[in-house]
């Protein structure tokens, strides 16, 4: 039977993390350590030298580490985050725990990032900070940024969650702001199944991050179990269920999900606005393992990621030369790579898709603060306030690049596309970068 493509689904592990895991579940005296020995002051150290910066602090998750940037800006209640919509709830949630407001900004719809035009008429007194995010691997337009944060005397922090490893004009983002945070989710660039690291270039504000971090417990010892049963779980039983039968795959997952064998990666209550009991929490040792296995592979994954998306472009520009995927920029990696198909459903389209077993749906669609059951009104989200961030958001289709997505499936997920959404370029509904920057990138 072979085995089915999917877009996320802890799409990042190989055998060799799949071992270290397996490895890890019986040495659980290697799952919290706090002396020297601990592996996460090896991750830091690694992750510092390798962006060049002078600090990184290890957290348990993004989300853990983007709190502990906030709680330590010394901001007053109700201060202003400016943010762009299309993003995860991930990235507004620790907004709302600080007490601070987040402010939605459009997005550029040829970049799907933040749009500066935009981000500068919804600046008010109380704006204190913004949040850049370089959606899917593409940096945002950092030089217009911080021209406006000099204008306005406003602090910068880099979401590169999606985005380690891409640099802009020479330089790796997260070196920009006063500080940045990177996730090393279970679909991330790296994976870990969770974790996180804050980085920052300033002193004060880095012993600041540290003190913060050195007061957080770590998870429970059942936490962590659940992290590394994840790989295996997900690799030798959820995928190869789902290649039997999509909605068998989906009725075990869930059932892993509601008897709380696996984790989710968001929980029903952040979907809220509420805040879960492991977060914030320190980086375990056995996590730190995890995530520097895959660092070391983080050079292997980028030039696969470039290579799968290299042929997406020639494959898909020459069954319509107008289809977009966002702008190039040197330097960009390719966590997603996205297509915005505008005059069809992408419900059907995926539909049709996982009859021929490519499961492309990753939750980054429907809404502007995903994943779709999101409560946009408890993230602060006013429906209309952000039209083209909610525009691209019912549109948008991502295609695989991980490591695990070979040539011969990527030729599967086109020869799919050409024939559901290509056959017929009168109706096909792309809206298209111009065929020049598609030839840019081939």
């Amino acid at each position: 039977m072979n085995r089915p493509i999917f877009t996320s689904l802890s799409p990042n592990t190989q055998k060799d993390d799949i071992l270290l895991a397996l490895k890890l579940i019986f040495q659980p005296q290697k799952w919290k350590v706090k002396s020297q020995k601990s592996k996460v002051k090896n991750f830091e150290d690694e992750f510092k030298n390798y962006l060049g910066v002078k600090h990184a602090i290890a957290f348990n998750s993004g989300r853990s580490a983007f709190l502990a940037i906030l709680n330590t800006l010394n901001l007053k209640k109700e201060s202003e985050v400016l943010l762009q919509a299309f993003t995860c709830n991930a990235a507004v949630n620790p907004i709302l725990w600080s007490s601070l407001k987040p402010v939605f900004v459009d997005i550029e719809k040829e970049t799907l990032n933040i749009d500066p035009a935009d981000l500068e008429r919804k600046i008010t007194p109380k704006s204190k900070v913004v949040l850049v995010q370089h959606t899917f691997g593409l940096p945002a337009n950092l030089d217009e940024i911080l021209k406006i944060c000099e204008k306005y005397n406003l602090i910068l922090i880099e979401d590169c969650a999606h985005s380690l490893g891409a640099e802009y004009k020479g330089r790796k983002v997260g070196t920009f702001g006063k500080a940045a945070f990177f996730s090393f989710g279970r679909d991330k660039v790296i994976s870990s199944i969770y974790g996180g690291m804050a980085v920052t270039n300033d002193d004060v504000l880095a012993q600041k991050i540290r003190d913060f971090q050195e007061k957080l417990s770590f998870p429970s010892n059942f936490w962590i179990f659940q992290q590394l049963l994840h790989p295996l779980l997900t690799n030798y039983l959820i995928i190869p269920l789902y290649a039997f039968s999509f909605q068998f795959g989906r009725l075990i997952l869930g059932a892993f999900h509601k008897l709380k064998i696996l984790s989710k990666a968001v929980q029903r209550k952040e979907k809220e606005g509420k805040k879960p009991k492991y977060i914030p929490k320190r980086m375990p040792n056995a996590l730190a393992m995890l995530a520097l296995n895959q660092f070391k592979k983080l050079e292997k994954f980028i030039s696969h990621q470039r290579e799968i998306a290299k042929f997406y472009d020639k494959s898909l520009s020459a069954a319509a030369p107008a289809a977009r995927q966002p702008l190039f920029r040197p330097g960009r990696i390719y966590m997603r790579y996205s297509l915005l198909i505008e005059n069809q459903n992408p419900d059907k389209i995926l539909k049709k898709a996982r009859r021929q077993k490519i499961f492309l749906d990753d939750g980054w669609r429907k809404t502007p603060i995903v994943p779709p059951d999101t409560n946009q009104a408890k993230m602060g989200y006013v429906l209309g306030s952000c039209p083209q961030a909610e525009k691209v958001a019912k549109h948008i289709l991502n295609l695989p690049t991980h490591i695990n997505v070979s040539k011969k499936d990527a030729q599967k997920i086109t020869k799919f596309l050409k024939s559901r959404i290509f056959h017929d370029r009168r109706n096909c509904g792309i809206n298209g970068i111009e065929e020049q920057n598609m030839k840019s990138r081939i």
